[in-house]
């Protein structure tokens, strides 16, 4: 029976060597990846010229530039950090399928059995190095029964027990990591030609023997080997391990040999359940990420074509291939594109919004079809792509009696509308986008102004029942606008708003509104409000309403005119 083996990948630096691969950070100067931690700026990864001149990662950036004044920053991109994570997961395949990306830094593998096609564990882990080396990543392994050990000897093995150092600027340990970096550039200057692997330098060079040993637990030997390790190693909390570091309890075998009772009572059971994890009693499985649904369907042509027919043709080829694929995995599309590939190796695409989520070919070749004009032939047309960006579940039907059967043939008729409605809707997105075809929902609440909120048509479905208003409520509604009148509660005979004086005729009121007292609305801070529907003498209906005063002076305003 073979025993688990996990093998856990850490790339300390993969913030700042991402930046560097990607062109936007200088090689020979000490770079930093800074991000915004409760208003202040810190250091969340750093190159080997920054570690270099002292810096450490948590440091505060001010604290950073008084060590390093040449020192270059980069904001932290968690989105990127993640896509290149994931990257270095599918590159990890290769060794092992089952994969598990560990976000911020690492990623683990279950080489079970796997090991000996790569000529044993220590060859296993200096092919990763060495790869690692040649693509100008930093990576530090750990292999061992259990993923626990393997996290704790990828990070700290070979390093000594002791108490967390302090961070503060009158620290003697700080002050040695200054003190240590300035004579470490002192002893680096006499060295010539020192240069970048990239730039013709030497290579990173791989681990050697005793050192890849110092990382590979042998099977049964898991507790010998973290023993010696520092208590961080079992993925604890800060202020857990400072308190373990004060009662003397610095090392993982220091924690093995206390009773566990006691040990669960004063740090709870969060501290048991690591050190189980870490000896093999609790078990913790490798969790690999799971694939995202593709659909894409891909049609090459014998011979280039350039006219709309032909494309169309070759839509109507691929479209029933994606929809089957569809209709197997219980989705539907909401997003489409279509790449067209020409023969000079250039390629355009177009994308299509649909307002459901759709497999039905049929709704998706009109809106393709209004794409296809802005698509520019060339010398000709090779090979079409249909790629699916957006997909949504779609619920399967279940089967119904004669009963249902016709109560849902009658929702069908009479909802026959929505599905061309959709279909509409679709059609002018593909024109001006379908966030731009919104559509009003009613909102439970007594404000006149709130009553209906804006959403996108696409995303929403039709409201159909809108709760009835105490009052008729006016066609167009703005913000209030101030009235010149008596400072009355009655309504005025006359008075005068835009500029133009009114002459009442008649008045129907009023209807007191209060405002909601708990939620804190700058436009409501008049008080209480008593809304009146005035007729003027020239048949203007408008809805005014006179504010009793609260936070702000009382008066009459303007609030909206009916049709």
């Amino acid at each position: 029976m073979s025993h688990r083996r996990i093998l856990s990948l850490w790339f300390p630096r993969l913030g700042a060597e991402r930046v560097i691969r990607a062109g936007q950070g200088s090689l020979s100067e000490p770079l930093a990846i800074v991000e915004e931690v409760s208003n202040t700026q810190v250091i969340s990864a750093l190159n080997t010229a920054a570690e270099d001149a002292g810096l450490f990662v948590g440091q505060p950036l001010r604290d950073a530039h008084v060590l390093c004044a040449n020192l270059v920053t980069r904001g932290r991109s968690p989105p990127a950090e993640t896509a290149f994570l994931a990257a270095l997961g599918r590159w990890a395949g290769q060794f092992s399928p089952w994969v598990a990306p560990e976000p911020p830094d690492s990623v683990t593998l279950d080489m079970t059995g796997s090991a000996h096609l790569f000529g044993g564990e220590e060859m296993l882990l200096q092919r990763i190095e060495e790869e690692c080396a040649r693509m100008g990543l930093t990576v530090r392994m750990g292999l061992a029964d259990t993923l626990g050990a393997a996290w704790a000897l990828a990070r700290y093995a070979g390093e000594q027990a002791q108490l967390p150092p302090a961070r503060s600027g009158d620290a003697i340990d700080q002050e040695a990591r200054a003190t240590r970096a300035r004579a470490a550039r002192v002893q680096q200057k006499g060295r010539a030609g020192r240069r970048h692997w990239t730039r013709g330098g030497a290579a990173p060079q791989p681990m050697g023997a005793e050192r890849v040993a110092a990382r590979i637990a042998a099977v049964g030997q898991t507790r010998a080997l973290l023993a010696p390790l520092p208590v961080a190693a079992l993925r604890l909390e800060p202020g857990t391990v400072a308190q373990l570091g004060r009662l003397g309890l610095r090392q993982i075998g220091d924690l093995l040999e206390q009773p566990r009772a006691s040990l669960a009572r004063r740090f709870g059971r969060g501290l048991i359940l690591r050190l189980d994890q870490a000896m093999g009693s609790t078990p913790e499985p490798v969790s690999p990420a799971g694939e995202d649904d593709r659909f894409a369907v891909r049609l090459t042509l014998p011979e280039p074509i350039g006219l709309l027919e032909d494309l169309m043709a070759g839509i109507d080829r691929m479209l029933p291939r994606l929809c089957a694929r569809l209709e197997e995995r219980g989705k539907g599309a909401r997003l489409l594109r279509l790449e067209t590939h020409r023969v000079d190796q250039a390629a355009q695409s177009v994308s299509v919004g649909l307002a459901r989520a759709s497999r039905d070919p049929d709704r998706m070749r009109p809106l393709l079809e209004m794409k296809l004009e802005g698509i520019d032939a060339g010398f000709g047309i090779e090979m079409l792509r249909l790629e699916v960006l957006r997909a949504e579940p779609i619920h399967a039907r279940t089967q119904a009696g004669h009963l249902e059967a016709s109560t849902a043939a009658r929702a069908r008729q009479a909802g026959g509308q929505n599905v061309v409605l959709e279909d509409l809707i679709g059609r002018i997105g593909a024109r001006i986008g379908l966030e731009a075809i919104t559509r009003r929902h009613p909102v439970d609440t007594h404000i006149p102004e709130k009553t209906a909120k804006v959403l996108a048509a696409a995303w929403s479905d039709a409201a159909r029942d809108w709760p009835p208003a105490p009052h008729p409520r006016p066609l167009l509604m703005w913000r209030p606008e101030l009235v010149t009148a008596p400072d009355v509660p009655s309504v005025p005979e006359r008075f005068r708003w835009r500029g133009r004086d009114w002459q009442l005729a008649e008045a129907e009121g009023p209807e007191r509104i209060a405002p909601e007292w708990w939620l804190e609305d700058p436009n409501w801070r008049s008080g209480v409000r008593d809304y009146w529907v005035v007729v003027t003498d020239c048949g203007a209906r408008l809805w005014l309403f006179f504010a009793h005063g609260a936070a702000l002076s009382r008066g009459w305003f303007c609030h909206g005119s009916f049709a």
